[in-house]
């Protein structure tokens, strides 16, 4: 694993929002153990009960958090987020919903915030008055899956305007020219990192994970640690087992449709005290 260190953060960028993604990943590494970055999605199981949850992740020990903005054609998200998502646009989740969810947040923690949805919205919204909003509204980040990096570059101007950075996904399908690129284009934001797909396919948790893994880091590291880029791993990960694998190799895990199941497996009253447990357990590694 390369090494982060929080003494070369500049005072003069403390103002930046994605400054904070790069704290975080300093902060683990210097405690010898990788970043925690749980998933929930905004307006599920509620709007008022997403707040709770993610504020429970936080009290857990999450050191990131990703906020999922719900979408009703989600290519990336297996059947479990796909669930929890039509729950959210059934229950009246909207962009501007999901902003007060991440305000709200934001008001009572200091968990950098990552806002991860699909583009259309974004779009729709204005990409401008999208990163302005997010900035506002305590976002460090944001996750498209479905914007390319040769098609990302307003958006990611735009990010980069209001101090936010835009975060790639890698499959392990990326050919070395993509990988190196989106390399180049991670190291020119504060707060960047490489998100590395365990697996091609969609989210969803799995009982092992896929022995290519570590060889697919390891080419992705022959671009990323030049430029000491932190590097987290999502898509399948879901026990403490999980988490222990990945810090092997990787600054970072991401832990999504096992969370999002475990919210749904249980009443509304237990909700937090699980999500609690669920993350300290993760965090114990």
């Amino acid at each position: 694993m390369s090494t982060i260190n929080e003494s070369t953060v500049s005072h003069t960028t403390e103002g930046i929002p994605a400054q904070r993604i790069s704290q975080a990943f300093a902060r683990a590494s210097k405690e010898g153990r990788s970043v925690l970055i749980p998933y929930l999605m905004s307006g599920f199981p509620s709007a008022e009960q997403s707040v709770k949850l993610v504020l429970a992740a936080a009290e857990g020990g999450a050191d990131i958090i990703e906020l999922g903005m719900p979408f009703s054609d989600p290519l990336a998200d297996g059947a479990t987020i796909q669930h929890a998502g039509q729950i959210a646009l059934e229950r009246g989740m909207t962009v501007n919903g999901c902003m007060e969810v991440a305000r709200q947040v934001s008001a009572k923690t200091s968990v950098p915030l990552i806002l991860m949805g699909y583009y259309n919205p974004v779009r729709a919204y204005g990409l401008e008055r999208f990163c302005k909003t997010a900035r506002q509204s305590g976002v460090c980040a944001l996750i498209i899956p479905d914007l390319p990096p040769e098609e990302a570059e307003p958006l990611r101007l735009a990010a980069r305007e209001q101090g936010l950075t835009l975060i790639f996904l890698l499959p392990p399908t990326t050919p070395d020219a993509r990988i190196a690129r989106i390399a180049e284009l991670s190291a020119e934001s504060l707060g960047g990192f490489v998100y590395c797909v365990s697996l091609s396919g969609v989210t969803g948790a799995r009982e092992k994970l896929p022995p290519h893994l570590q060889e697919f880091i390891q080419r992705v590291r022959t671009y990323t640690d030049p430029k000491h880029l932190p590097l987290a791993v999502g898509f399948g990960l879901s026990t403490p087992a999980h988490i222990a694998q990945i810090a092997r190799y990787a600054e970072g895990a991401v832990v999504g449709s096992a969370l999002v199941h475990l919210i749904d497996q249980h009443k509304e009253d237990e909700q937090e005290n699980v999500v609690r447990q669920y993350i300290q357990s993760l965090r114990q590694i």
